[in-house]
């Protein structure tokens, strides 16, 4: 059910009155048990399997409206929920409550000649506004995220999956009842104005930190607007590069997984570099496979070279998030090339190499200055899922604070604690 829209004056009201209620929660969740806060997603996971059949309706009906819109096949497949990314999304809030909780974790401690005895902690960052497009099961994610981490979440879905995210949402909502804890501690922004994101980006009063999942156009746009700081990152441009050492089976498999699995997401392999030395060999099986797929593949005048199906590649094509069976393809000089590719365009996000030499394999994972470098595996392991923490809140390609998957202790801070006997500071 779409509500009615709201006037200029009632959005910013309403908005004013999330930030307070968050600020407010915010307090009560830093001092919450862990227990609570696991009953409450425990609670919510219950709820999301109990609804799943309103979940799916409510899908439903955003689907229909995307289809509707013209929305591509890779945005269509990350809106899609079927009965097993429901389960998916429960077994993700069950996966948060085995974790450990961050909050009041003693990072170090250490004393002081004098006998200071001095702690750094871990605490909660505050509230947390969440703006994403498109992929329902994030207000899952981030919601449970950022009530286990102690921090209170203000989440702003796309319009596209508004029905789906409501959905969601009251599972959450039923999930903080069960335990006691505030229903603001997770909240949906239930308008889909603009106004609505702008007026959030302003609220440094009520809000700590703003953390945008979506294209380019909105990361641009936060960080741009944001009096609030961010953690995001601008765009998701990873790189295979197949080294000249590399087995061609896992070449093969690694390429395919990390092009195809799924094209949407912000893991997917976008550039194929591979060195000149072995690419007559190693590349036309995969150029194959990935055809087979249904891939469009554009490449250097080399690769055109070996494979007609290769369309040209513009300069434009290197520094582009598909987020669709698209593949740009470069061949190039050894590792020191394929690392200044990657510095050239790049975004600082998730590279692979595929290789058996151990020498080539450390310069790439040394030179590669991204916050995810891999070998011999796909790019789409960059999820916070595949690393352990449960789930993510996003991938932040910024080196201020956290970088890569955004878990749980990420979305911490920490404090220092000093205990003393009486000392004084000559």
């Amino acid at each position: 059910m779409t509500s009615a829209p709201l006037e200029k004056t009632d959005i910013a009201g309403l908005m004013l009155t999330i930030g307070q209620a968050a600020k407010a929660a915010a307090t009560t969740l830093a001092l919450a048990p862990t227990a609570a806060k696991n009953k409450a997603l425990t609670a919510a996971a219950a709820a999301i399997r109990t609804r799943g059949d309103e979940i799916l309706a409510a899908n439903s009906r955003d689907m229909d409206a995307a289809r509707a819109r013209g929305l591509t096949g890779a945005l269509l497949d990350r809106l899609l929920l079927t009965p097993d990314r429901i389960e998916g999304i429960a077994q993700g809030l069950d996966g948060i409550v085995t974790l450990p909780d961050p909050v009041g974790a003693l990072d170090s401690e250490w004393t002081r000649p004098n006998g200071l005895k001095i702690a750094r902690v871990r605490v909660p960052l505050g509230v947390i506004g969440i703006i994403y497009e498109s992929r329902p099961n994030v207000t899952a994610d981030a919601g449970a995220l950022c009530l286990k981490s102690g921090n209170a979440a203000i989440l702003r879905g796309g319009s596209e999956s508004a029905e789906s995210s409501r959905a969601i949402h009251a599972c959450l909502v039923e999930g903080l009842t069960a335990a006691g804890l505030p229903e603001a501690a997770i909240q949906l922004i239930p308008t889909q104005d603009r106004d609505a994101v702008g007026l959030l980006l302003g609220m440094s009063q009520y809000v700590d930190i703003i953390v945008p999942r979506g294209g380019k156009g909105l990361i641009e746009r936060v960080q741009k607007d944001s009096r609030v700081p961010v953690m995001a990152h601008l765009d998701g441009i990873c790189h295979t590069y197949l080294d000249a050492a590399a087995d061609p089976e896992k070449a093969l498999a690694i390429t395919l997984n990390a092009k195809m699995r799924r094209t949407g997401v912000c893991g997917a392999t976008e550039t194929l570099l591979v060195d000149r030395a072995i690419a007559a060999t190693i590349l036309p099986p995969i150029l194959d496979a990935l055809v087979a797929k249904g891939c469009e593949l554009r490449g250097d005048r080399e690769t055109q070279a070996l494979d007609p199906r290769v369309t040209a590649a513009t300069e434009a094509d290197w520094s582009t998030e598909y987020l669709d069976a698209i593949l740009s393809i470069r061949q190039v000089d050894g590792v020191a090339g394929a690392v200044a590719h990657i510095a050239r365009y790049g975004s600082h996000h998730t590279d692979a190499i595929i290789t058996e030499d151990e020498r080539a394999a450390e310069q790439f994972l040394t030179e590669v200055d991204s916050a995810i470098v891999a070998l011999n595996a796909s790019t789409q392991f960059a999820d916070g899922g595949e690393f352990g923490f449960g789930a993510e809140i996003g991938i932040s390609t910024g080196k201020l604070h956290a970088r890569g998957p955004v878990g749980l202790e990420q979305l911490t801070s920490y404090k220092y604690q000093l205990r003393g006997t009486g000392q004084t500071r000559p």
